[in-house]
């Protein structure tokens, strides 16, 4: 199985979110590239909510969710961001 990943950035113009929607595959190994754009995401427009939108996907271990979770929840520099 090709476990590509893409990411769609979604800005609100309001400034109220920014949603990164995923396809593709979102597995342990490739989670982590999600780190950094949420990191980015979040300071287009601060105060900002993130949002991960993995209803696109086609393949989404558990664990890279919880790994993806577990990152979000422990950088500081992601408050109000949210995974879903």
């Amino acid at each position: 199985m090709d476990h590509r990943l893409s990411v769609l950035v979604q800005v609100d113009l309001g400034g109220a979110y920014v949603r990164l929607v995923v396809t593709g595959c979102l597995t342990e190994v490739n989670q982590h590239v999600l780190h950094p754009l949420v990191r980015r995401a979040r300071t287009l427009i601060p105060p900002v909510t993130v949002s991960v939108d993995l209803t696109a996907a086609d393949h989404v271990e558990s664990i890279a969710v919880d790994l993806l979770r577990w990152a979000v929840d422990h950088d500081g520099t992601l408050d109000g961001a949210g995974v879903g």
